[in-house]
């Protein structure tokens, strides 16, 4: 075991602070990884503030991580030291159920290893995230970071890019297909270029009329602002797919009408429930799904798809020593779109 610095919630209601952590030796299927950079997901805000239960304290979040192999065990043929890559939300899964077999660990019927606040395969050991200088993963737990790819704007995509990608991908969205984003956040800002770099007509849905502007630039072809009385009449019937990334409370049924028939509506946000009526789903043979990241040859297909198309996350970077303020600002709204941690900086006192 070698002691890294890191920092830590030590319980829900403290800020994130110094910490040290264990991190294992590489097994022979292991790698070890010295992080560059972590993207910060508003589901660490929740995990960390126990917002969403189960919390396991001390925690050490962080699950878009992007840095160098620094080494390998003596059994791993696929990465070699030197080589850029990734961990995402997960670093195991049983490998034996449906699921795993499917390549869709995500889902994984015993549960999945989440990369912070869950337990190793052992069932004992404590998984500490990316708010850290090196982690240790097994070899079919790691993402290939393409060469042409920006670290600090790729971190984000470890669970921004695979959580809208892979919906996007697994209901057929194609070209010319019209498309609406609802909310442009940290989510919905790549889901735009993803979509739009499938070839669909996209269209931003939000609350706030002054991101027109910002979603035209990221490459939206329209904008709606849904707090228009009449949005939501004018454009009846109008999408075959919507994808859902908003995770505060709002009216599914408002938007379910907005879709043709047989139209998609995904969610991947994962807000207060809300009263739903059956009609807006029966009158046009509508469908209502969820979705929840990506397994790993997904987001690996996701990272090769971005490459391609030049797909990356705005962010911005800061030190780890700022990192209580941007969950202030993520809280509030104001990041664009991204906040992305430097891990150099855990390295200064």
């Amino acid at each position: 075991m070698s002691k890294v610095p890191a920092y830590a919630a030590l319980t829900s209601a403290a800020p994130l602070e110094p910490y040290t952590i264990e991190r294992r030796e590489p097994g022979p299927h292991d790698v070890l990884i010295e992080i560059l950079y972590c993207g910060v997901c508003h589901s660490d805000i929740h995990q960390v503030r126990d917002e969403w239960g189960e919390a396991v304290f001390p925690m050490v979040p962080g699950h878009e991580i992007v840095g160098t192999v620094v080494a390998t065990g003596n059994h791993v043929t696929r990465w070699k030291r030197g080589e850029a890559v990734g961990v995402g939300c997960f670093i195991g899964s049983c490998r034996d159920c449906g699921p795993c077999r499917d390549g869709e660990e995500q889902y994984c019927e015993k549960g999945m290893n989440q990369t912070y606040n869950g337990l190793e395969q052992d069932g004992i050991t404590p998984t500490y995230g990316g708010y850290s200088t090196r982690i240790t993963v097994n070899e079919n737990y790691v993402l290939r970071i393409p060469p042409n790819m920006p670290l600090e704007r790729t971190a984000p995509l470890l669970c921004a890019g695979i959580t809208t990608y892979s919906p996007l991908r697994h209901f057929g969205v194609k070209a010319r297909d019209k498309v609406a984003i609802v909310g442009l956040g940290g989510l919905g800002h790549i889901a735009v270029k993803i979509a739009k770099a499938m070839g669909a007509h996209v269209t931003v849905l939000s609350h706030s009329p002054g991101k027109k502007e910002e979603s035209l630039r990221l490459g939206a072809d329209d904008f709606i602002a849904t707090g228009d009385p009449e949005a939501f009449f004018t454009h009846a019937l109008h999408f075959d797919f919507i994808l859902d990334t908003v995770s505060a409370k709002h009216d599914y049924n408002k938007y379910l009408n907005l879709l043709r028939r047989d139209g998609t509506m995904v969610l991947v946000g994962i807000p207060d429930p809300v009263p739903l009526s059956a009609a807006a789903l029966v009158m046009q043979r509508r469908r209502l799904a969820g979705s929840l990241i990506g397994g790993i040859r997904e987001t690996q297909e996701m990272l090769d798809f971005c490459s391609e198309h030049g797909v990356v996350s705005d962010v911005e970077i800061i030190s780890i020593q700022r990192i209580n303020e941007a969950y202030d600002r993520v809280v509030a709204s104001d990041v664009r779109y991204r906040f992305v941690i430097d891990l150099s900086s855990l390295k200064t006192p």
